[in-house]
């Protein structure tokens, strides 16, 4: 593979701690893709918002205002993480679909693929910049706008499960699976809208979890200990 979206699990990015950075698992994630950058691999990368806010947070507020917040997570949690990445050697840039003054470049795909192409590893903030879409489904969305070879996935839990690990410890992990039993089941791998893109535009994912070790650059070294979500 030559140019792979990363998904980062808000959550993931919080470690321990549940919520806010550790900036231990950050600075993990970026010496991996580190090693990605330098084997010529071009990287972009979108991150969740749950170590802050998800959009479904608040039952009071009114759902579009609160997917905007969950938003700007995003866009908090892309800047921390791509000064993460500068601090190991590497270039970054921040897009969002919404004007973010001097913080953020405009999204389009053209300057997106250039940027990938000048070595930069580019993170895509804010979601789509609509309500009612989740970082999944703007993940998935960029992915195919980019023409990835994959998505690679990395959560909080180290692959997809036949049931909730945490609410049952009986539950069995997939190696491999397609994406068509993956919504036929109703597996939470990713949202159902982001898993009907990859369907539609046959976006292959690896989903494997974060804080495994090395788990990034492994996936990509063949030492991949996931689950290969095929199309």
């Amino acid at each position: 593979m030559k140019r792979v979206l990363l998904k980062l699990s808000g959550e993931a990015l919080a470690g321990d701690k549940k919520t806010g950075f550790d900036e231990a698992t950050c600075v993990g994630v970026a010496k991996q893709v580190k090693q990605l950058a330098d084997a010529g691999i071009q990287v972009a990368v979108v991150t969740g918002g749950g170590n802050f806010w998800r959009g479904r947070t608040s039952e009071t507020i009114d759902r579009t205002k609160a997917d905007q917040i969950g938003m700007l997570a995003t866009v908090m949690n892309c800047i921390y993480v791509s000064e993460i990445f500068r601090s190991e050697g590497m270039k970054t840039e921040v897009f969002t679909p919404f004007v973010c003054g001097a913080f953020t470049s405009l999204f389009s795909k053209d300057a997106a693929v250039a940027a990938l192409e000048e070595g930069k590893v580019i993170f895509f903030a804010g979601g789509t910049g609509h309500p009612y879409f989740s970082t999944d489904t703007g993940a998935v969305l960029r992915a195919v706008e980019i023409a990835a070879d994959a998505m690679l996935l990395a959560k909080a839990i180290d692959g997809i499960y036949d049931s909730d690990p945490k609410l049952n410890p009986e539950a069995v992990k997939y190696d491999e699976i397609s994406i068509q039993e993956v919504i036929d089941r109703k597996l939470a791998a990713v949202d159902l809208t982001a898993s009907i893109l990859c369907l539609e535009n046959k976006m292959p994912m690896l989903v494997f979890g974060l804080n495994e070790e090395n788990s990034i650059a492994g996936t990509m070294s063949g030492n991949f200990t996931g689950t290969k979500v095929t199309v």
